[in-house]
C-alpha cells in the first residue's frame, strides 16, 4: 500500500513537471488577440475595419474578471440610460469600490458624475480610468468633454487630438475637433 502511494506521487510529480514544461511552449488554438494588437490595427484601419476593432476594444474593456462586477456594471449602465443618475453612481461606487482596477468602472462612474454636475470628481475618476488604461479613448474623449464644459476649450482639444490619435474614425471626436477647429486648428498648443 505504502509502495504504491509513493508511486502514484511521483507518476503525479512526473506528469506535473512535464505539463508545466510544455506550458510556455504551447499557445491557444484560437488566441484572442490582445489590445496593443487591436489597437495597432484600429489607428490604421479604414472606417468600417474601425467599427469592428471598436467593437472588440470595448468588449475587452467591459470585462471586469468578475461576473458579480459585470452585473453591477449593466446595471449601471441600465441605470444611467434610463436617466437614473442618482442609481447609476451608487452601483459605481460599489463597483469602484470592489474592482478597483478596473478602468470601464471608473469611466462609467465619471460619466454619471458629470451628468449630475460634479465635474471635478468626474475629472478625478477619469483620471484613475486613464492611469489603468491610457489607451481608452473614450475615456479621453470624456475628459475632453469635461474640460470643454468647465470653460477649459484649449485643453479639451488636446484631449481630443489624443483620441483621434488612437481611434481616427471615433465620430464624436471627430465633430468635437471639428466644433474647435476655428478656435485651435493650426496653432501651436
Amino acid at each position: 500500500m505504502i509502495a504504491n502511494h509513493l508511486n502514484l506521487k511521483a507518476i503525479v510529480a512526473a506528469t506535473l513537471a512535464t505539463v508545466t514544461i510544455s506550458l510556455p511552449f504551447s499557445k491557444p488554438l484560437s488566441a484572442a488577440p490582445v489590445e496593443s494588437e487591436l489597437l495597432q490595427s484600429l489607428a490604421g484601419a479604414d472606417a468600417e475595419e474601425a467599427l469592428a476593432l471598436n467593437r472588440e476594444l470595448q468588449a475587452l474593456w467591459r470585462k471586469s474578471g468578475s461576473p458579480a462586477m459585470d452585473l453591477l456594471f449593466s446595471r449601471a449602465q441600465k441605470a444611467l440610460e434610463q436617466g437614473e443618475v442618482a442609481a447609476a453612481t451608487e452601483h459605481l461606487t460599489a463597483l469602484t469600490d470592489h474592482a478597483p482596477d478596473f478602468a470601464r468602472g471608473w469611466l462609467l462612474r465619471a460619466r454619471a458624475l458629470y451628468a449630475a454636475g460634479y465635474y471635478g470628481p468626474a475629472v478625478a475618476d477619469l483620471e484613475r480610468a486613464l492611469a489603468l488604461n491610457p489607451n481608452d479613448y473614450d475615456a479621453i474623449f470624456a475628459l475632453g468633454q469635461v474640460l470643454e464644459t468647465v470653460q477649459r476649450p484649449k485643453r479639451a482639444y488636446q484631449a481630443y487630438l489624443r483620441a483621434k490619435s488612437i481611434h481616427p474614425h471615433h465620430e464624436e471626436v471627430t465633430t468635437a475637433l471639428e466644433r474647435l477647429m476655428p478656435l485651435y486648428g493650426g496653432r501651436d498648443l
